[in-house]
């Protein structure tokens, strides 16, 4: 077996590879692992530099295992950005006892890393891997929530439904390997994939799929999320709300290469994503608890991803690939003022945001432009994202799909909105809660965060350009 290697391809991955190996050294030296919290964060700051240098990169690795190609780039920017965010966020944590710190960025830092992986991975072996070590990170940090039983059963769910996940997506791989005699993406694009022509292969791909749809939040995989958000600490919950969904989308999207349209998994895809759609907004109008809420909406969420996915076009996945750009800033935005306003680690209830306005006004400003976001409205980059998938799929089979999703950008309205409300309308502040961090910490991240969502929303073109050139290149 040949072997080829290019390290400048996988700059970004050999970068934190070693970050990784500098907070395990660090970990094992006792008394140290504090000092993880002032530094990791401008090494992922370091990290996005990488990235972007390596936006251009063009190659096969490892036996055609690993490529390096325009999806895999753009996502490897975004999870860099991402990484850095959370990492930033959860440097003030004050859950987390001081000798875990070098642990809990060990963790995340090998999440990332496992979906930088991801991103690149073209067989299905290797991808099941690379989810799978992007995973196990997770079991452990989403534990860590200084003496709070809540982050115990969070875990334990998590693991739970991993595994089952993991055992699906597994025993699926074995049927399409019977089946199609290969693992590889690019060979498997040229088989059949209809229950009538290759029934084995075709129930083992639905199967496969159902690992994505875990990390994706999507019905019927999504039981995990409002309770694993609910019971992390606010900056883990930062974390799995964000990175986990882009290793799940650009899976999903190579994959969607594999079908023509009309073909009944797209159909089973279409019916989850609007059972998904519709179930999350539904359950999500009856929270109380702002973490829980945003569980709820990510599995509404999910289902506008599959939208694009479903279209079949190269502009289908070019719109899930951005809307999943749209997803991770919208949400690091809400999670980021989540984390500024319970300042002690507590969960947020909407009494709590009440009168925020008058007690943090750029963090209330940020809120309204998340919720905005997050519901769809002009000029954010939630607005833009749904338009592109709107477009991308109308007349390719599934007008019944955009319509959903349509309708239920208006039920999302109510939920969403009651975040601005009781920040903005309502003045009864709860007594005994600690204060908002109205540092310049603070301040200067919600403001930037803002920005990123607004800008995204007004001048999207070259990133859409972009991933449109991206989706275009996997049917080569």
């Amino acid at each position: 077996m040949v072997v080829n290697f290019n390290p400048a391809l996988i700059a970004p991955e050999i970068f934190q590879f070693v970050l990784i190996l500098a907070l395990f050294a660090l970990s094992v030296v006792p008394g140290q692992g504090r000092r993880a919290a002032t530094w990791v964060p401008v090494a992922a700051a370091v990290g996005i530099v990488l990235s972007i240098l390596s936006f251009s990169a063009n190659g096969m690795l490892f036996s055609s295992v690993y490529k390096v190609d325009g999806l895999s780039q753009f996502f490897k920017v975004v999870i860099a950005v991402g990484f850095f965010v959370t990492t930033l966020n959860a440097a003030r944590q004050p859950t987390l006892a001081e000798d875990r710190r070098a642990d809990y960025f060990l963790f995340l830092a090998l999440s990332s890393w496992g979906l930088m992986i991801l991103a690149s991975t073209v067989e299905l072996f290797s991808v099941y891997l690379a989810l799978e070590l992007s995973s196990y990170s997770l079991y452990t940090v989403i534990t860590l929530r200084a003496k709070d039983k809540r982050a115990a059963e969070a875990g334990i769910k998590y693991i739970v439904f991993g595994a089952a996940a993991t055992a699906l997506a597994l025993f699926g791989l074995s049927y399409i390997l019977a089946a199609q005699h290969t693992t590889y993406i690019a060979e498997l694009a040229g088989r059949p994939w209809s229950f009538a022509e290759a029934p084995l292969a075709a129930i083992g791909l639905t199967l496969f799929l159902g690992g994505m749809f875990y990390k994706l939040a999507l019905f019927p995989f999504h039981f995990w999320c409002p309770d694993v958000y609910q019971g992390a600490s606010n900056e883990t919950a930062t974390f799995a709300a964000t990175l986990p969904k882009l290793g799940a989308v650009v899976i999903l999207v190579r994959l969607a290469t594999l079908l023509t349209p009309g073909v009944e998994i797209l159909t089973i895809l279409a019916w989850l994503a609007a059972i998904s759609m519709t179930l999350g907004n539904l359950c999500a109008l009856a929270q109380k608890d702002v973490k829980r809420m945003l569980g709820f909406s990510s599995v509404a969420h999910a289902g506008y991803v599959v939208v694009g996915l479903v279209a079949g076009t190269p502009e289908g996945l070019a719109a899930a690939s951005f809307y999943a750009l749209a997803y991770v800033s919208m949400n690091l935005l809400a999670f980021w003022v989540v984390s500024r306003v319970a300042s002690d680690g507590r969960n947020l209830e909407l009494d709590d945001l009440n009168g925020l306005y008058r007690r943090a006004p750029v963090l209330a400003f940020a809120l309204a432009v998340g919720a905005f976001a997050l519901v769809g409205l002009p000029p954010t980059v939630g607005f833009i994202g749904k338009l592109f998938l709107i477009t991308a799929a109308w007349n390719h089979g599934y007008n019944w799909l955009v319509v959903t999703l349509a309708v239920n950008s208006a039920f999302a309205i109510y939920y969403y909105l009651s975040l601005v409300r009781h920040a903005y309308t309502e003045d009864t502040v709860p007594e005994g809660r600690s204060a908002p961090d109205v540092s310049a910490f603070s301040l200067v991240g919600a403001g930037v965060l803002s920005a990123v969502v607004l800008v995204l929303g007004m001048m999207p073109g070259s990133v859409f350009e972009f991933a449109v050139a991206a989706g275009r290149g996997l049917f080569k």
